[in-house]
């Protein structure tokens, strides 16, 4: 019997359970294939998504372990390069958390050269902007390397080069973490104080009287650090007096005064006060607003914040205004988790509950668009596609209480809300491969989303919920389109790239729909996840691969179709 040659080695249909003939893909984790993201790409993926919870087919162990060993080849290959680019990432806002910047600038110190190291000394607060992340910095450096010299004054030098009432503020506003105090570190890298004013602080820090300098490092570093001691040079701060005044009160008028007098951040307030309403609207007329985020459903349990209030007003115009949005760096993810977290009228954990106000709903869903930047539409007919196969159900973005499979969604909107000619579409397939979804139900394979931007977000995401979960076939979207005899300029696709169950890849599925509709269609391909994978073929100009979820992507996205 012959052998049919074309069936063996056809480079235009190949099932994805295969590579393609001649090309340099290879085995993804769900066992299909697709191509691999260079170390560079896998940097800006960690640090945008980071890699908590893993996926369905990798564990955060193992997930963590690759990301890991990729930002070393990049840190040993340019270190200078791969530390400007944790830098410019962190520092813009661009990424939903901070901790996978901190992690590899920790990364940095332990495997850069003379040269980068150095660098990260000048660096660090540009990280490290607050007593956490540096608390967070010191627990991973601890477990990657010893803490010579250069480290101590790496550490010493985030104290000394603040200003001595930023510094009073930090203090007090982040205590520990980690097992990490202000007095741990202080007393290991004993920073010589560049003022009177600061080595005030740093003695109220490690008196004990404070309730800072007590504390002990859980982990404890190799050796002993030094004993840092500082003279007394005099009264203490007026902030942190006050501070010190709070924990002495009697009255909630008199905590009231002290926080409407000094500006006092809710960590400074004695744990008896945090359930009086009067405290926490004395605490919202100053509250930073990442902090605002993380207590609306708190202030609507104590009725501060109900349907007419002045606080309601407050919260609301604070949401409203795009230029305290960006000076406070709120990434979208951030409020789409507050949106989420305060529509449904509970915590993630804990037992509160409270009532949601609509305004408040309506107002996050509004600064959810207010977070990305100069969004312009490309003027061209987009595809949407977004997968909702099972391991974008399980996977969650920056280990947020987010499913990539929502998140999409949510991502998606950003793009129909700004291009006139947009179809939204949700696709997945079987076990067995082919079309139809696992469960049943919809259209085989693929199933039309009624999503409007004009919906507001929490329903967006009842409705995604309601799609069956299948197997993942990313060729589909490139085919119905195909089989529709739809004229589509773009085609944005948003997954974990673990594509498996098709019957052919989506790079040959979009050249064959190019060969037969738009010759010039081109694709994007929105990663949710920071694996290494990616469907959009290296040496296919027509084919764009980029990162779920950095604020700066919809517009590198319509800059792509539109060119």
């Amino acid at each position: 019997m012959a052998i049919d040659y074309a069936a063996q080695f056809n480079r235009r249909i190949t099932s994805q359970s295969q590579p393609i003939p001649g090309s340099t893909q290879t085995p993804n984790s769900a066992g299909g294939y697709t191509w691999q993201v260079d170390d560079w790409t896998r940097l800006d993926r960690f640090l945008i998504l980071g890699a908590e919870g893993g996926t369905y087919h990798i564990g955060e162990r193992e997930l963590v372990k690759e990301n890991h060993d990729a930002l070393v080849r990049c840190i040993q290959a340019d270190g200078v390069r791969a530390l400007n680019r944790i830098v410019e990432i962190s520092d813009s806002g661009r990424a939903p958390k901070n901790d996978p910047a901190i992690f590899a600038l920790a990364l940095v110190a332990a495997h850069g050269n003379a040269e980068t190291k150095a660098l990260v000394s000048r660096e660090i607060s540009k990280v490290c902007r607050i007593g956490t992340h540096l608390f967070h910095f010191a627990q991973y450096v601890n477990a990657l390397r010893g803490w010579g010299r250069g480290l101590r004054k790496t550490v010493g030098r985030w104290y000394v080069t603040r200003e001595a009432d930023d510094l009073a503020f930090q203090v007090v506003k982040y205590q520990q973490r980690d097992g990490w105090s202000h007095g741990d570190l202080l007393r290991l890298a004993h920073p010589k104080a560049p003022s009177l004013e600061h080595q005030t602080i740093f003695r109220w820090i490690l008196s004990g009287a404070n309730g800072l300098g007590e504390r002990t490092v859980t982990r404890r570093v190799q050796g002993e650090p030094r004993v840092a001691k500082y003279d007394e040079v005099g009264a203490l701060p007026k902030f942190i007096a006050a501070v010190e005044q709070a924990r002495r009160a009697t009255t909630k008028a008199e905590v009231v005064s002290l926080i409407t007098a000094h500006n006092l951040p809710r960590e400074a307030i004695p744990t008896q006060w945090l359930n009086e309403p009067g405290v926490w609207d004395a605490l919202l007329q100053h509250m930073p607003t990442t902090a605002m985020l993380r207590n609306l459903g708190k202030m609507t349990s104590l009725d501060l914040i109900k349907p007419l209030s002045d606080a309601a007003k407050l919260v609301v115009a604070r949401l409203s205004d795009e230029q305290v949005l960006q000076r406070a760096r709120i990434h979208p993810l951030a409020v789409l988790i507050a949106e989420k977290v305060y529509a449904q009228g509970h915590g993630e954990k804990g037992g509160l509950k409270w009532q949601p106000v609509s305004k408040i709903i309506d107002a996050l869903d509004a600064a959810f668009y207010a977070t990305f930047r100069n969004v312009e539409p490309c003027g061209k007919p987009v595809l949407l596609a977004l997968d909702v196969s099972g391991s974008m159900e399980f996977s969650r973005i920056a280990g947020s209480c987010l499913t990539a499979r929502e998140a999409s969604a949510a991502l998606a909107l950003v793009t129909a809300a700004t291009e006139p000619e947009c179809e939204i579409i949700a696709f997945s397939a079987p076990a067995g491969g082919g079309f139809g979804g696992m469960h049943g139900g919809g259209e085989p394979g693929i199933t039309r989303v009624q999503l409007s931007p004009r919906m507001r977000l929490d329903d967006v995401i009842k409705r995604i919920d309601t799609i069956p979960i299948g197997g993942t076939d990313c060729a589909l979207p490139m085919i119905w389109a195909r089989r529709e005899k739809l004229s589509v300029a773009g085609f944005i696709t948003y997954t974990d790239s673990e594509t498996w169950a098709g019957d052919i890849h989506p790079a040959q599925a979009l050249r064959q729909y190019r060969g037969e509709f738009v010759p010039d269609a081109k694709a994007v391909v929105v990663g949710m996840t920071s694996n290494g994978f990616t469907l959009a073929d290296p040496d296919d100009r027509g084919m764009l691969d980029v990162v779920g979820f950095d604020a700066s992507v919809p517009a590198v996205i319509t800059d792509f179709l539109r060119s």
